[in-house]
């Protein structure tokens, strides 16, 4: 694809709604675009597979992605109307408030809302030093009771709830702001790579497959499922990491913005084959691409059940994502194009007797 067709991509899966377990529009927009040169299915936990034409007696490579976002839940409507919610996927409660959401309710429409607290002027002087949490904060729909809420807009509870921000292109500096990133850009990853590596079939020493989790925020759930599907001999997890560029001082940044894809070593699920590793490297620097190394001291990635199924080989590839698991992340288009790219020249490395040295 183009830049243009790549940028028009990411843009309509970084603007599509799914918090883990609802990750239907996004699967709906990747089986809109693989079904072109691949066969696409998706299971009833939303995880999606992209197939495309497979030889006999080549080895299976897994390209990992997931599909959810972090976003928050419905707990219930107070007498006022507002709503308490809980929290899907990891936030830190003082990047939530006097934010914009979006409400899917029990008719399956999007209702805006605001994640709202005490105004300051009501506010005593304790409660201004007091940390923000979770349970003082509300969602407000506009209403003024909870009849409104529940009958007029169909809101209750275990309505899932997203970040309202809409992707934004800047062409002078070449970078993506929106929401989602985590992972919407390695699902564009995946989809990128997977189209240019089925133009080189015939050459390939492997059978690639795409795999879209479900739910990885809660838990690494759908990448479970997926691996016991694919059954794959060898596996790449491409996921959006936290870029660290902006706080970080220049000696110890391991995923910085326009620095290339991240390699990731070690988190405190999954520590990569190292191996493996070794070629993800060797490949980068014969091909001229930048990259980083990562060892996180906290995080976890769906590499780790990839890993452990049946001790497959796996690696974690990372585009560097600022902000995540905020309502605003910034990514470059250069990390995207320089990702993808290391990905179809790994690719196209590998056969079964490399595989098997690993």
């Amino acid at each position: 694809m183009t830049k243009r067709q790549n940028l028009e991509l990411i843009e309509e899966l970084s603007n599509a709604y799914g918090v883990s377990g609802f990750e239907h529009n996004v699967s709906a927009i990747v089986q809109k675009y693989a079904k072109r040169y691949a066969t696409v299915s998706r299971d009833s936990m939303c995880n999606t597979f992209i197939k495309p034409e497979a030889a006999d007696n080549r080895p299976t490579m897994m390209l990992d992605a997931h599909l959810d976002e972090v976003g928050f839940m419905i707990q219930a409507i107070k007498p006022n109307g507002t709503a308490s919610f809980v929290t899907v996927g990891g936030w830190v409660p003082a990047n939530v408030t006097a934010e914009r959401v979006r409400i899917k309710n029990q008719e399956g429409q999007w209702i805006p809302g605001i994640v709202a607290t005490k105004p300051p002027h009501y506010m005593t002087a304790a409660e201004r030093k007091q940390p923000v949490e979770i349970a003082n904060l509300v969602i407000d729909f506009g209403t003024i009771s909870a009849a409104e809420t529940i009958d007029l807009l169909k809101v209750n509870t275990g309505c899932p709830v997203v970040p309202d921000v809409t992707w934004e292109y800047n062409e002078k500096l070449d970078i993506m702001m929106g929401k989602a990133f985590d992972n919407r850009i390695g699902t564009a990853v995946v989809l990128t790579a997977i189209e240019r590596l089925t133009q080189k079939k015939e050459k390939l020493g492997v059978n690639v497959v795409g795999a879209l989790a479900a739910q990885e925020e809660v838990g690494c759930r759908g990448a479970k499922v997926t691996v016991r599907k694919v059954k794959p001999d060898i596996a790449i997890c491409l996921d959006g990491c936290p870029a660290d560029d902006t706080f970080t001082p220049d000696w110890l940044i391991q995923t910085g913005m326009k620095r290339g894809p991240m390699l990731r070593d070690m988190d405190t699920t999954f520590i990569a084959t190292p191996a493996f590793q070794s070629l993800a490297v060797a490949t980068a620097e014969e091909n001229n691409i930048p990259y980083t190394r990562a060892v996180r001291t906290g995080g976890g990635v769906n590499a780790s059940e990839l890993l452990v199924y049946e001790g497959v080989p796996t690696i974690c590839i990372g585009i560097p994502v600022r902000y995540e698991h905020t309502h605003h992340t910034i990514v470059a288009y250069e990390d995207f194009e320089n990702t993808v790219d290391l990905v179809v020249a790994i690719v196209e490395k590998l056969n079964v007797s490399i595989i098997s040295e690993f």
